[in-house]
């Protein structure tokens, strides 16, 4: 059986042409599924009963929950822990910014990158997530905060370009004018630097912003920090990183978690300024949230601002990430880590 709310409006119309039914048919079907959001084929009351029977028979219509939220009392942030259908964790994060709401969604169960910074690595990867559950993600957030989402970031547990056709098959699905009609130019996708899926995307015509994860200026640091770096050097990422650009005309976003006594030096910070020179690049500073099991802390303030005034002057668009939800485990894999050692699940 297939994921219905996973298929595009055409492979719908064909599934429902072969049932038997009208083309037209399709376009309702979708509706439900991509602007109501409808958790179970009952809930489609404009088709026929029989066509209900024949779509329970031939397709899953999986729905997630949301099993926990937290909110901030300083930002008004929200962290979610979402249930999917089969008892697996995931989270996600709703940030509301002046110029629109943003929700941050995973891509996969865990995640194999390995980064010694992330809680979501510790447990490793257990499985990828269909289009359909990541789609979910957005619409549970929107119906318990009541807000609507207006951006999207791939950045929560999981590296999106190893769950390759399914995020890209999300993205379609949620900027498709008959469903969320979202902006594709609203969408970032945070990579550790998969260079293989970096210069597929620069192919699908989709203008997402790309964010790399970068966190380093040489190769050795960097291993330290993210083991896909032992398989992917520098030169050939940001080489990928230059063909999106170039494909795409959007400018590519370096994520920095900045550590204390790791990489918050001045040395460093002349270091990245050498290594993106030239570039139509934003580097954003991410202080690092601190991670139980891990041994890094966040760097002082003004280090930071050193780090950046450093960048700056040497012509990089760099900014501070405001953190957002502090008080309330707003760092990726946190809640999920905390609740299964609590004993609740």
């Amino acid at each position: 059986m297939k994921e219905i709310r996973a298929l595009y409006p055409a492979e719908l119309k064909e599934e429902l042409v072969q049932l038997g039914e009208k083309p037209y048919r399709a376009a309702q079907v979708f509706r439900w599924l991509q602007q109501r959001n409808a958790k179970s084929f009952d809930e489609m009351t404009d088709l026929s009963l029989a066509l209900r029977e024949k779509l329970k028979a031939q397709f899953f219509l999986k729905s997630a929950a949301v099993e926990k939220v937290l909110k901030s009392a300083v930002d008004g942030s929200r962290k979610y822990l979402f249930r999917l259908h089969d008892g697996e964790l995931v989270e996600g994060v709703f940030m509301p910014y002046h110029h629109g709401n943003s929700v941050c969604i995973s891509t996969q169960v865990g995640c194999r990158m390995g980064c010694a910074f992330c809680a979501s690595t510790i447990g490793g990867l257990a499985r990828n997530l269909s289009a359909a559950e990541m789609l979910e993600e957005v619409f549970l957030v929107e119906e318990e905060s009541g807000e609507r989402i207006s951006n999207i970031v791939l950045m929560g547990s999981g590296e999106p370009l190893d769950n390759y056709d399914n995020v890209v098959r999300f993205i379609r699905l949620v900027t498709d004018p008959e469903g969320r009609d979202l902006s594709a130019r609203s969408i970032t996708l945070s990579t550790s630097g998969l260079p293989e899926g970096i210069l597929r995307l620069a192919e699908e015509g989709l203008p997402v912003t790309l964010a790399l994860s970068l966190h380093a200026s040489d190769d050795e640091r960097r291993k330290k920090l993210m083991p896909v770096a032992r398989r992917y050097p520098l030169s050939e990422v940001l080489s990928a990183c230059d063909t999106y650009f170039k494909k795409t005309g959007r400018r590519v976003s370096y994520e920095y978690a900045v550590v204390r006594g790791e990489n918050d030096g001045s040395a460093q910070a002349e270091a990245l300024a050498a290594l993106l020179h030239g570039k139509q690049a934003h580097v954003n500073l991410i202080p690092v949230n601190p991670v139980k099991g891990r041994n890094f802390e966040k760097p002082e303030a003004a280090a930071l601002l050193a780090f950046q005034k450093i960048l700056v002057k040497s012509g990089i668009n760099a900014t501070i990430r405001r953190s957002m939800g502090a008080d309330i485990e707003g760092a990726c894999g946190q809640l999920k880590r905390h609740y299964i050692e609590e004993g609740t699940v």
